[in-house]
């Protein structure tokens, strides 16, 4: 007797070849994240340090965007308290039994701003590829993406829109992991998708588009 799925079957990534990764992507996704601390904090592997950031940013963003505190007024009073407690600190160091603080702790080291120098030279580095016009795909995608992001962005004030940023970045990530056979299926089936309304507009529209002959440049 024959067996018949059900419809809600058509929806579950199949167990029995592995799902197509986003991104065409074969490394984990803390590897690609760097595999250092920043990984850990944005998959959730240090949750302390994790939950500390995001209550932080979310403190920021309450003073900035509910409370409408100065920002001058801000880092002044925050200085004035790093201030005070440092003094306190290095006074008592004297008085009683305490380590002096130590500056070496709370410097950025060289490393770091050389790992930023080469994150930004290499989202330049894409950013002129995508530009440049190889991948027209590419090209039209990124255009539309920042098309919808201007778009959305009239509707939100600066600040709300970087703390909408920072809270996907601190949760889609770790909820990915946590769910990414799931994601890869609907993604690989959204990108074909996205596919076939391409090969539409590409027949229908440019493909229409009327180009002049490609003259032969002349050798000298």
């Amino acid at each position: 007797m024959p067996i018949y799925s059900s419809d809600s079957d058509d929806h579950r990534p199949s167990t029995s070849a592995p799902p197509k990764r986003l991104f065409a992507r074969q490394r984990p996704i803390h590897t690609i994240l760097g595999g250092g601390k920043v990984a850990d904090i944005l998959l959730w592997r240090d949750k302390t340090i994790s939950a500390a950031i995001l209550v932080g940013f979310t403190i920021i963003w309450f003073l900035f965007e509910v409370v409408e505190y100065n920002f001058v007024s801000l880092l002044c009073h925050i200085s004035m308290i790093l201030m005070l407690i440092l003094f306190i600190w290095s006074t008592g160091a004297g008085l009683v039994d305490w380590a002096p603080p130590d500056l070496r702790a709370i410097m950025i080291s060289d490393s770091t701003y050389r790992w930023l120098c080469r994150k930004f030279n290499s989202i330049l580095s894409k950013f002129y590829d995508i530009s440049s016009g190889k991948d027209f795909r590419t090209f039209f995608l990124a255009i539309t993406f920042l098309w919808v992001l201007s778009v959305i962005g009239n509707y939100f004030s600066s600040l709300n829109l970087l703390y909408l940023g920072f809270l996907c970045l601190a949760t889609f990530p770790a909820m990915y992991e946590k769910y990414q056979d799931e994601v890869d299926y609907l993604a690989s089936k959204g990108n074909q998708d996205m596919k076939k309304m391409y090969k539409k507009f590409d027949t229908k529209v440019l493909n229409k588009i009327p180009r002049g002959p490609v003259k032969e440049r002349k050798r000298f």
